[in-house]
């Protein structure tokens, strides 16, 4: 008898523990995952016209901007065009971690980035990325225009209308990390 109520206990236990891992939302990433976070993330950044771009200053404060970015690149890496005389380029050149947050309009999804920036004064890159509608606000356009790319380490993906949704105990929302070298909390 013993032993009937142990396996009927043991059978349980694990149809209790298979129907809790096949039904709890998983934020672990598998390729699949990735693929479908990436094709979300690049929808939803292709769909706004503008994103926030968060930099630290001196004192390690965040400090946060508007911004008007190109389209994301294929492995999602993100440029911007600049004054080279703005906070955010001393910002940069003092600590290159940098926070992209773009929000769709019906605030159902959003993307976070997390990576580091670079400064690019290139003149061939420069004339590639630039936009007619800049005229006025660059007088002196190759002193005065720069460059900021930035690299991803790792991105958060929420977005309810394509089905991807947070940890239901934490929240944190399901992601991809790109530089393996680097930590992810």
């Amino acid at each position: 008898m013993k032993t009937s109520v142990k396996f009927i206990l043991s059978v349980l236990s694990i149809l209790l523990l298979t129907f809790s891992t096949t039904y709890s939302q998983n934020t672990e990433i598998t390729d699949t995952t990735n693929h479908k976070l990436i094709v979300a993330a690049k929808e939803i950044m292709n769909s706004v016209s503008s994103c926030a771009l968060i930099t630290l200053d001196k004192e390690g404060r965040p400090r946060v901007r508007a911004m008007d970015p190109f389209k994301p690149e294929s492995d999602l890496t993100v440029w911007f065009g600049t004054n080279a005389k703005s906070r955010k380029v001393d910002q940069i050149k003092n600590d290159d971690r940098v926070t992209l947050y773009y929000l769709e309009s019906d605030a159902s999804s959003y993307v976070m980035i997390h990576g580091t920036a670079e400064l690019i004064d290139d003149k061939k890159e420069k004339e590639k990325r630039w936009k007619d509608e800049w005229e006025a606000f660059y007088t002196n356009k190759k002193d005065n225009y720069l460059l900021i790319k930035v690299t991803p380490i790792w991105m958060e993906v929420s977005s309810t209308t394509r089905g991807i949704y947070g940890n239901t105990i934490t929240w944190q929302p399901p992601h991809v990390i790109f530089d393996s070298k680097q930590k992810f909390d």
